[in-house]
C-alpha cells in the first residue's frame, strides 16, 4: 500500500483493469494471492498478442526496441529518452511515466515533429474498450511532453491470405482513433484520483456482475464467486431468463429459479436437475440411428489458428488441421479399425493430411462427428487449398452425420449434462470409463499448444513423449463416438 499523501503506482493494464472493476483493481494491489490461474486458452492468447505485435515492428522497420526484460523500469524509461534525444525515428515498447502512471507503448513514429502512437491489438476488429487503453498512453506521453499527433490503433486484416513473405501492410489495418482519445483526456485525472482514493481504503464492497466477464474475463472471479454454487442460476444454458435480474433477487441456486419463468430448453435443465431426471426417446434414437450405414467412420480434427498465417494460402486465426483420429468399422460385426494422423511440427502439414485421410475413409462411407460445421469447414478448405483432391474430400463431406444432433435436441439428456451437449459434457454421462481427467491433454487449446511447443523441443523422448500425449487425446475423441453410438444403439429398443 502507498504511504500516505503519496499516489497509488498504476499501469496502462492497471488503470484499464481498474475501469472494468475497482475490486479486482484492488485485489491485484492487495490480494494477488487469490488470482486464479491462467487458462491455455488465455496463455495462448498472449503469446499470440507478443507475436502480432513483433510483426507489426515491420510497419515501420528500423525501429529501436525497449525490452522490457532485462531492465529496471528506470533503465526504461533512460533508453527511450535516450532514443528520443538521438532523433530515432520509430521506437518500439517506449517507455514513460507521469502522474504515477508507467505504459510502455507498442510503437511510436516521429513524424515532422511531432509523434504517432500505434496501439497493436491480436484481434481482427476495433473494440470500444481498446479506446481506453490508447487514451491513458496518450495522457501519460503527452504528460511527459511528447507532442502527440495522431493516435492508432493496428488490428489484423483477417481477410488478408499469405502468399510468399508476410506483408505488412497488408496484414494490419490501422484505424485513427485520435478524436475517440482526445475527448477521454478530460475524464482520465478524476478516473485515477477514484481508484487511488479506492487503493488507500479498504476492500470495496462490489458484489459479481455482468462486469466479471465484460470486456475481459477477471482473474480474481474464483475468488469473488465462491458463493455461487456449481448448479446456480448462472448454470442455465441458452438465452431465456434474465440471469442477472434473478441474482439481484436474491435468487442463486438453480433449486430456487421460479419455473414458470423459463423458456422449455431451460425449465427442462432446472427440473430435471431437481429430480434427478433423464431420458432417451426411442422413436428419435431408432430415426436418427437409420442414417448411419456401413462402412462407418468416426473423425476428429485437432487444428491450430494463428494470427500470423503461417503458411501460403492461409489466412489470421484459419483453423489449420495438424492431426486427426480415425476409428472405423467396415461392415456390421468387424472388428474395430484405427487409424490416426500427427503432423511434424513447424511444416504445412495440409497436404499430407488431405492425401492420407481419404485412403482410409472408404468411398461412399458414413463419417460420424461431433459438431459437424466445424469438421465440413476443415474439409472444405483443404478442398480449396488442394483442387485435385476436392472432389474426394467433397464425397467425404457428403457423408458426414453429426453426432451431436440427438443431444442438442434432447433426444437423450440426463440432469449431469447441465443443458450442455459438448462432446466434454455428454461422454462422461453416458460412457463414464471414458473420462479425460488422467490425460495430459484434456482439450483443444491444450492441443494446439502442445503442437506448437514440439517445434521448440530438442530432447527427443520429451517430444516422444508429447506425441504420445497427442495421440491419446485425440484417439479419445474417437473412441468416445464408437462408445456413443454404442449406447445409442443400445437405447432404442
Amino acid at each position: 500500500m502507498s504511504p500516505p499523501g503519496k499516489p497509488a503506482y498504476l499501469s496502462k493494464s492497471l488503470y484499464t483493469r481498474g475501469l472494468q472493476c475497482h475490486k479486482s483493481l484492488y485485489l491485484d494491489r492487495h490480494r494477488p494471492e487469490l488470482r486464479g490461474e491462467p487458462t491455455p486458452e488465455l496463455e495462448a492468447l498472449w503469446k499470440s498478442g507478443r507475436e502480432v505485435g513483433d510483426f507489426a515492428h515491420m510497419l515501420f522497420p528500423g525501429g529501436v526496441v525497449v525490452p522490457f526484460d532485462g531492465l529496471t523500469k528506470d533503465e526504461q524509461l533512460a533508453k527511450t529518452r535516450e532514443e528520443i534525444d538521438r532523433g530515432t525515428k520509430a521506437i518500439y515498447e517506449a517507455t514513460f511515466s507521469f502522474d504515477d502512471v508507467f505504459v510502455k507503448a507498442d510503437i511510436i513514429v516521429r513524424n515532422r515533429g511531432y509523434w504517432d502512437l500505434y496501439e497493436v491489438k491480436s484481434s481482427t476488429s476495433v473494440k470500444e474498450h481498446y479506446w481506453d487503453d490508447v487514451a491513458v498512453q496518450y495522457y501519460v506521453l503527452s504528460g511527459c511532453g511528447l507532442p502527440i499527433n495522431k493516435a492508432y490503433l493496428v488490428h489484423i486484416n483477417n481477410g488478408y491470405v499469405r502468399d510468399g513473405d508476410i506483408v505488412p501492410e497488408e496484414l494490419f489495418v490501422l484505424q485513427d482513433i485520435s478524436r475517440i482519445v482526445k475527448e477521454k483526456q478530460a475524464s482520465i485525472p478524476e478516473e485515477l484520483a477514484e481508484m487511488r482514493a479506492m487503493l488507500r481504503g479498504k476492500m470495496p464492497k462490489i458484489d459479481i456482475g455482468p462486469h466479471c466477464e465484460d470486456p475481459y474475463p477477471c482473474d480474481f472471479m474464483e475468488h469473488c464467486w465462491q458463493h455461487v454454487p456449481e448448479h446456480s442460476v448462472f448454470s442455465l444454458r441458452g438465452r431465456g431468463i434474465d440471469q442477472w435480474e434473478l441474482y439481484r433477487q436474491g435468487v442463486i441456486k438453480l433449486q430456487d429459479v421460479p419455473l414458470d419463468s423459463l423458456n422449455l430448453m431451460q425449465r427442462m435443465q432446472a427440473e430435471y436437475f431437481l429430480d434427478r431426471k433423464s431420458h432417451a426417446d426411442p422413436a428419435k434414437i431408432r430415426e436418427f440411428l437409420k442414417k448411419v450405414w456401413y462402412p462407418v467412420c468416426f473423425l476428429d480434427f485437432e487444428t491450430f489458428g494463428s494470427g500470423i498465417p503461417l503458411f501460403d494460402g492461409t489466412r489470421p486465426y484459419q483453423q489449420v488441421p495438424f492431426q486427426y483420429s480415425l476409428h472405423r468399422i467396415d461392415a456390421e460385426g468387424e472388428e474395430l479399425r484405427h487409424f490416426e494422423y500427427l503432423a511434424q511440427p513447424g511444416v504445412d502439414p495440409r497436404k499430407e493430411i488431405a492425401e492420407k485421410l481419404p485412403g482410409e475413409i472408404p468411398e461412399g462411407a458414413c463419417v460420424l462427428v461431433y459438431n459437424m460445421a466445424f469438421e465440413k469447414r476443415v474439409l472444405r478448405e483443404l478442398g480449396e487449398f488442394l483442387p485435385k483432391l476436392r472432389k474426394r474430400l467433397t464425397a467425404v463431406i457428403e457423408g458426414l452425420i453429426d453426432l451431436m444432433e440427438p443431444f442438442k435436441r434432447r433426444d437423450i439428456y440426463h440432469w449431469r449434462m447441465n443443458g450442455s451437449y459438448s462432446l466434454k459434457s455428454v461422454l462422461p454421462v453416458l460412457v463414464p470409463e471414458m473420462t479425460y481427467e488422467g490425460l495430459e491433454i484434456r482439450d483443444g487449446a491444450m492441443a494446439s499448444e502442445a503442437y506448437f511447443t514440439m517445434e521448440s523441443i530438442a530432447d527427443p523422448a520429451e517430444l516422444s513423449r508429447l506425441r504420445k500425449a497427442l495421440l491419446e487425446y485425440c484417439k479419445q475423441d474417437t473412441l468416445g463416438l464408437v462408445r456413443l453410438l454404442e449406447k445409442m444403439r443400445a437405447m432404442e429398443a
